[in-house]
């Protein structure tokens, strides 16, 4: 059977992010640039979002303003507390009480902020994901002035565990994107969008380290346009990506560098993030955006708008709660 595509979830500006709860059986995710958080329940077709934009913060120039002082970039539900949600505010980690039905929180704590450097205020959090541990990984980017342009060399990439323990692990990041772990827990596989590559690095799960870049895939070595944005791993070891401006998901063999299994055209142009769902964990819930870029519109309601993929013949792993 070839994969099927659907569209499950209308536009929205920059949706992100997307994290299946297997406890709830429900897909979470996020609309950066629409300052909410969003859930979506596949059984009840039910889709409901809290915008937390508002999150109270000094904002020191008005380009801090603009660069995303409150753009919401990743939730991850936090183990074993129910309506409980790590989600990233600008530059903030924030703990977040939400019923998942309300529009708005009941409850917020910050726990973390990253950037904090007069030359790094205008930076947000991107993507971030937990390990097998709980542990959170998650990276920052610079400024975008305009769409389409991030100023470089400007993030971070941080954990950030039990007990609040914070490593930084790497800085002068573009776009800190793509995050999967290998099976064995012995590699950590990473996208920072500028560098155009999946780079594979060792992967101490207990000390929560990497150690040993190298690139595994080149997107420029394909005939496939765009950039490589959010990655997710299925139980066969293989990595899906997201394509943004490439109208795409791929599939990748690590094991292999410069393989490409598998490339499935979806009809948004902006694809930005994949996660597994469903009762079986054999769907790939896919986001994607309708940024005007270049002064090219891609408007709704295929652009912005959330599609799932059946038929793809490969399951993934469950999301992993933060341990608080």
């Amino acid at each position: 059977m070839s994969p099927k595509v659907e569209k499950i979830v209308d536009s929205v500006e920059l949706g992100e992010g997307p994290h299946w709860d297997t406890q709830t059986q429900s897909l979470y995710f996020v609309d950066i640039y629409g300052k909410a958080i969003h859930k979506y329940v596949p059984s009840t077709k039910k889709h409901t979002k809290a915008v937390i934009g508002t999150y109270a913060k000094k904002i020191y120039t008005l380009n801090y303003k603009l660069a995303g002082t409150n753009h919401v970039s990743l939730i991850v539900p936090v183990e074993g507390q129910k309506d409980k949600f790590l989600v990233s505010v600008g530059r903030d980690l924030v703990i977040v009480t939400w019923d998942g039905l309300s529009e708005k929180i009941s409850h917020q704590e910050k726990i973390y902020e990253v950037d904090d450097h007069p030359d790094t205020l205008t930076n947000r959090f991107n993507d971030g994901k937990c390990d097998a541990s709980g542990r959170l990984w998650a990276g920052s980017m610079g400024p975008q002035p305009v769409n389409g342009y991030v100023e470089p060399h400007k993030g971070c990439f941080v954990s950030f565990g039990p007990n609040k323990q914070v490593k930084t692990h790497m800085t002068k990041v573009g776009i800190s994107n793509g995050l999967a772990w290998s099976l064995d827990n012995k590699h950590f596989y990473y996208i920072d969008t500028h560098k155009g590559t999946v780079d594979q690095y060792d992967f101490d799960l207990k000390n929560g380290t990497i150690s040993n870049c190298k690139a595994i895939f080149t997107l420029s070595q394909t005939d496939i346009k765009g950039a490589l944005d959010g990655m997710a791993i299925d139980t066969d070891g293989n990595l899906w990506i997201a394509i943004f401006g490439g109208d795409r998901v791929i599939k990748i063999d690590p094991r292999k560098p410069e393989t490409l299994l598998e490339s499935i055209q979806l009809p948004a142009h902006q694809i930005t993030s994949v996660a597994f769902g469903g009762p079986n964990l054999d769907q790939l819930y896919v986001t994607s955006a309708k940024l005007t870029t270049d002064g090219i519109e891609y408007p709704p309601p295929d652009h912005g708008a959330t599609y799932v993929i059946t038929g793809t013949g490969s399951k993934g792993l469950p999301g992993v709660s933060f341990k608080l």
